[in-house]
C-alpha cells in the first residue's frame, strides 16, 4: 500500500484526545489513531449511501413482484 504522508493542524483538545486514544488503546502511533478514526468516517458515509439506495423505489421492480401469481394466491 502506496502512504502519503500529512502535515495537518488541530486544536490542543483535539490533539490530547489522540494522545489519549493512542495511549489507552494501545496504538503505536497517531498516525494508526486517525486512520481508525477516518475509517469509521468512511463507514458512516457508506451506511447512509446504503440508507439512501435503500429507501429508493424501483416501480419496475414492484411491479413484477406476483409476475405469474395472483395477488391472492398463497404458497
Amino acid at each position: 500500500m502506496q502512504t502519503h504522508k500529512l502535515s495537518i493542524s488541530l486544536p490542543q483538545q483535539q490533539f490530547e484526545f489522540i494522545e489519549n486514544y493512542q495511549a489507552a488503546h494501545h496504538y503505536k502511533t497517531r498516525s494508526e489513531v486517525i486512520k481508525k478514526a477516518l475509517y469509521l468516517l468512511q463507514q458512516l458515509q457508506l451506511e447512509a449511501c446504503y440508507r439512501e439506495a435503500n429507501q429508493e423505489i424501483d416501480q419496475d421492480f414492484d411491479n413484477t413482484l406476483l409476475d405469474g401469481l395472483d395477488e391472492d394466491e398463497t404458497w
